[in-house]
């Protein structure tokens, strides 16, 4: 996909294949919201009713993920009476490729007439007194991947310079907020700071975030926000805090420490997007 001819055809195409399976499932309609079901979400796929499962491999040009805790499938179903599309992995920058691949779902849903993303992710926690298992909503970025997906010529409709001032919906934002409250769980509101990886940061780095106002860091979520924006699509994004950010504790970090702290997060997680999804507008 390195052509702009190819890569909208490609976008077409997977589009043209899930609205065929839509149109099984949905009866045509377009669904309200797509959902990034990644780390710490890939059991929401189990709350979705009646789904339709869609292989990645099955849809013309959908990258493929290869990080565990990614599985590789869309789903097709309603979620809190609402129809959806949920996106079960998704991949990532330092999985190679251009920036191209990790946001050609984003330019699928947009092919589609989404409205809305609602993506999630694992983080570090670097602000003070927050603590791994605990969520966080996105209310900014720093984009530090060194890159963007609107890089290069304009693909399809895309906005060639669009405006970022409310890139995570403030709408939107206070529902998933009303709504944690409401379910009695926590839920810190924060930047955060977009790494390319795929290696942890180092505490040099961390301290430099915390410098530049970063609450938590991970290696996913804003090339999407970016793509999604340049196409009028409104997004949502939480983060499960997965562990802290190096340094942060006398103590090295690994992988799978976070697949362990997204399990046990899970059920909040779940909990609070299917809710706050039943009650978007």
């Amino acid at each position: 996909m390195t052509h702009v001819p190819d890569i909208q055809a490609a976008v077409e195409a997977a589009a043209a294949a899930l609205r065929a399976r839509i149109g099984d499932r949905l009866d045509g309609a377009v669904p309200d919201v797509a959902i990034t079901m990644g780390s710490g979400l890939g059991g929401l796929g189990e709350e979705i009713e009646d789904p339709v499962r869609v292989p990645y491999e099955d849809l013309p040009g959908w990258p493929r993920p290869t990080v565990i805790g990614h599985a590789g499938h869309a789903l097709i179903g309603a979620l809190g009476g609402r129809p959806v599309l949920g996106l079960s992995g998704r991949v990532h920058l330092y999985e190679g490729g251009p920036p191209d691949r990790v946001v050609f779902y984003v330019r699928v849903a947009a092919a589609l007439g989404i409205p809305v993303l609602f993506l999630s992710n694992a983080a570090g926690a670097i602000r003070d007194g927050w603590h791994p298992g605990e969520l966080m909503l996105i209310a900014d970025h720093l984009n530090l991947t060194g890159t963007s997906p609107l890089f290069g010529p304009v693909v399809g409709t895309e906005n060639r310079f669009p405006d970022l001032t409310f890139a995570h919906d403030p709408r939107l934002r206070a529902i998933v907020r009303e709504t944690a409250s409401d379910l009695g769980q926590t839920l810190h509101e924060g930047v955060y700071a977009a790494m390319h990886g795929p290696a942890f940061e180092t505490p040099a780095e961390i301290r430099m975030l915390r410098a530049l106002g970063a609450d938590a860091v991970g290696m996913s979520t804003v090339p999407e926000v970016i793509a999604a924006r340049a196409l009028g699509i409104r997004c949502v994004a939480v983060s499960c805090l997965t562990n802290y950010a190096a340094g942060v504790l006398d103590e090295p970090l690994n992988h799978e420490e976070v697949l362990e702290t997204t399990k046990l997060a899970r059920a909040d997680f779940q909990r609070l997007v299917a809710e706050s999804v039943r009650r978007f507008p």
